[in-house]
């Protein structure tokens, strides 16, 4: 048996068991320390992009939105599906600000990247902050789209709120949060050409 931290977890074989709209579920057998094989079941998802946008008031725009999942309305961040072919996912960001919440910025950077549950999903999402915000055309939403409610929130009331477990969608809190840190640390965030190394590839793939 190798070393900890050593082994090379190859997987022997996988087969398909399910491919849906946004998601696709793949079944593993992957190779363990000690010579066994362990069977890992995988959700495969596009990936995603949010946006923290943040205006000169000191004020983040977040958005109530129905989650069936969830089977109630959660505060979120405006956000969107890496879904478009070869579509970079700055490019990505600045067309779902437009589309859900009709705002445009003049300055964009990376706030956090999260691996969203990496025991059983390649899911990921890069969080990215808006700053220099201007008003631009809102496109008209469809299904859940078109029942959120757009709100601008001082960001230490947005921060309480995660606090207090008001705001529980994953990308919210994060990027909450970082920005709180990076402001109370004078820190600057990441540049947009930053790699993200765990930007999801297989369903696209697959999709295509």
């Amino acid at each position: 048996m190798s070393e900890p931290g050593a082994h090379e977890f190859t997987v022997q074989a996988s087969r398909t068991a399910y491919v849906g709209a946004v998601l696709a579920l793949r079944v593993d057998e992957v190779q363990m320390p000690g010579g066994a094989t362990g069977t890992r079941e995988v959700i495969e998802h596009y990936g995603a992009v949010a946006v923290l946008a943040i205006d000169d008031a000191n004020q983040v725009v977040l958005i109530h939105q129905y989650r069936h999942p969830m089977g109630r309305r959660l505060w979120e961040l405006p956000a969107g599906l890496l879904d478009v072919p070869d579509e970079e996912p700055l490019t990505a960001a600045q067309r779902e600000l437009a589309e859900e919440v009709g705002i445009a910025a003049s300055h964009w950077s990376v706030l956090v990247d999260l691996a969203v549950s990496p025991g059983f999903t390649d899911e990921s999402v890069r969080v990215y902050l808006a700053e220099g915000l201007s008003r631009v055309e809102r496109a008209a939403g469809e299904h859940e789209e078109a029942d959120l409610v757009v709100h601008r929130v001082p960001l230490d009331d947005a921060v309480a709120q995660v606090l207090s477990g008001e705001i529980v969608n994953t990308s919210a809190v994060a990027g909450l949060l970082a920005l709180a840190v990076l402001r109370a640390r004078a820190v600057l965030p990441r540049n947009t050409a930053v790699p993200w190394t765990d930007r999801p590839r297989a369903f696209g793939a697959r999709k295509r």
